[in-house]
């Protein structure tokens, strides 16, 4: 008898090779792979932000090759590399850290400064210097007041996405006495020589003597060197400026150059305050 036709239809030509999924984890749940930039910010490199800027300019390397934007790495099997050191990314095993310095004035908020000036990292006791640790934000060389410094990626993250910016409190003192043409600019959102347009600002004298006053300044945007700009533009000259103030958390009496760990409630306030 001749052989009954086959009822399958014509063979399907070869698509294109699906690409292989994530690595199951060890005890069979979900993948162990995470994207770079999730990775490195959990390590204390930087950002999730800041990471995208190192890959897109090819400073960081996977397993010997230039990683892609939101490329996934397994942290048990590739090899990261950022600027050719490697990165460890298993998370830090006593928990992750989260430091407030009083940053003093003439200090850079930066790792490494090339004209080797004193960072903020400088004035870590040892026991913190040695913690992958980032600063969360910037203060310029000479203000100083609050500043936050994390091993906690996602922390670090939520703090510098404009979406959950908190309120910057600020200590600025000027000479001179201040018009109040000044101060009603300050409140109702002036626009900066450079064309930028600021949100209203909490703008309040705390203190008039002759030759100098003392402002207390809430922002509510982080524009690099907002104050100083603000203070340029309204003829206003800066003697002295410190933040004191960020979201829930007060400098309070830290002495510049001294850090300490948050606390419990802190902690808890500040994540609260991110959505975490």
């Amino acid at each position: 008898m001749p052989p009954k036709p086959s009822r399958r239809g014509p063979a399907r030509k070869a698509g294109p090779a699906k690409p292989p999924s994530p690595a199951p984890s060890p005890s069979g749940g979900a993948p162990s792979t995470v994207r770079i930039n999730k990775a490195l910010a959990a390590a204390g490199i930087a950002s999730r932000r800041g990471v995208d800027e190192l890959v897109a300019a090819g400073r960081v390397l996977v397993n010997g090759v230039p990683a892609t934007p939101g490329q996934a790495v397994d942290p048990a099997r590739d090899t990261v590399t950022v600027d050719g050191k490697p990165v460890d990314l298993a998370p830090p095993e006593t928990g992750f850290l989260t430091l407030m310095l009083h940053k003093p004035v003439r200090t850079v908020t930066t790792a490494k400064d090339p004209e080797g000036r004193a960072t903020v990292f400088d004035l870590l006791p040892e026991t913190f210097r040695k913690r992958r640790l980032v600063h969360v934000g910037r203060l310029d060389f000479f203000s100083e007041g609050l500043l936050l410094l994390t091993d906690d990626g996602e922390l670090c993250n939520r703090l510098t996405h404009p979406r959950h910016h908190l309120a910057r409190t600020y200590v600025v003192t000027v000479r001179g006495p201040v018009p109040d043409k000044a101060l009603a600019a300050m409140r109702s959102g002036m626009a900066l020589a450079e064309g930028e347009r600021l949100a209203p600002a909490r703008a309040e004298v705390l203190s008039a003597v002759p030759g100098r006053t003392v402002l207390r300044l809430v922002l509510g945007q982080g524009l690099n060197r907002q104050i100083r700009r603000m203070c340029r533009d309204l003829g206003l000259t800066i003697l002295k400026l410190q933040r004191v103030g960020l979201g829930p958390l007060e400098l309070g009496k830290l002495k510049p150059g001294e850090a300490r760990p948050l606390t419990d409630k802190e902690l808890a306030a500040l994540r609260k305050a991110v959505g975490l």
